[in-house]
């Protein structure tokens, strides 16, 4: 993709990474090539999913050789997806602030012994599509389940630049030097991230996942809440509702959003992420996706 070369040019995040490697006199491409990177993020830490993914990673031949914990917040979120956020509709990045405020995430880095295209490439196309319609049995995220397009549990850097470029946006230097000479190493490091699951778990209780029970939480706090009439209007039709329709459940969390009344973050999550748009109604991504199907046609297509 030409044009991603072009931006990725100029970008910091990747540059950051890449001219740490060669100080280190690393070789970009190769590090590149056969490492991926696969994030838990909050939601996953809810769902007690580091075991499940621990377990597939190694069914599906991919060693951890790194780990480390990833505090997430709103800027952490916009990096990441830069170049794609800009068709995210409003109502999924306040989602996705509320989410990286349930917990913290976990960072694993991975490598395997498949040459035919990259470790990231194969993991990307293993792990499985965002919409839960589209998942097939044996895919991560069909195994882990997330009720929803926002909830989906993991993000994988999509190919061997993408591997560079957030390695900068997850990790400082200083750590990133450690991640990088751990990979290099490549010792099996499941322990390590079995027991960073268990202390970010300590910090994040599990989570409920099932839309009845969030709308449940949701109602009661209405009930009880002093809330502005415009707020009122809206909430008293799915307080009395016992199926309320997802307009009107969009409606109310809108209507408390602009109001700034305050919902419980999880209950809102499982419920904004179900009823309201994740996406503009026009528009294509700054930079689209290179999927599995590009590699396995160019086979070695792209570099770094």
């Amino acid at each position: 993709m030409p044009e991603k070369s072009a931006a990725y040019a100029h970008d910091t995040y990747y540059l950051e990474t890449a001219d740490q490697l060669a100080t280190l006199d690393v070789d970009a491409n190769t590090f590149a090539h056969r490492h991926g990177l696969l994030f838990l993020k909050p939601d996953a830490i809810a769902a007690r999913a580091v075991e499940p993914t621990l377990e597939w990673l190694q069914a599906n031949s991919f060693r951890i050789v790194s780990a480390r914990k990833v505090v997430a917040d709103r800027h952490l979120v916009r990096a990441l997806w830069y170049f794609q956020w800009n068709i995210a509709s409003p109502e999924r990045r306040r989602l996705a602030e509320l989410l990286v405020g349930i917990s913290s995430a976990l960072l694993l880095v991975v490598t395997d012994t498949a040459d035919e295209v990259p470790t990231s490439v194969r993991l990307t196309e293993r792990k499985g599509p965002t919409a839960p319609s589209k998942r097939r049995p044996g895919e991560l995220r069909h195994l882990l389940g997330g009720s929803s397009y926002l909830l989906n549990m993991v993000h994988t850097a999509d190919e061997p630049a993408d591997v560079l470029r957030e390695l900068g946006v997850y990790l400082p230097e200083s750590d990133r030097a450690a991640v990088i000479a751990e990979a290099i190493r490549g010792a099996d490091r499941s322990s390590e991230a079995r027991q960073l699951g268990s202390e970010i778990y300590a910090d994040c209780p599990p989570r409920s996942f099932d839309r009845a029970s969030a709308e449940e939480v949701l109602r009661e706090q209405l009930r009880i809440a002093k809330l502005p009439a415009a707020v009122r209007d809206h909430a008293d039709q799915v307080v009395v509702a016992t199926a309320a329709s997802d307009a009107g459940w969009a409606a109310v969390i809108l209507a408390c959003w602009q109001h700034g009344v305050r919902l419980d973050p999880w209950a809102t999550l499982v419920v904004g992420s179900a009823v309201l748009p994740m996406r503009t109604p026009t528009g294509t991504q700054t930079l689209g996706p290179v999927g599995p199907a590009q590699w396995h046609t160019n086979r070695y297509g792209g570099t770094t």
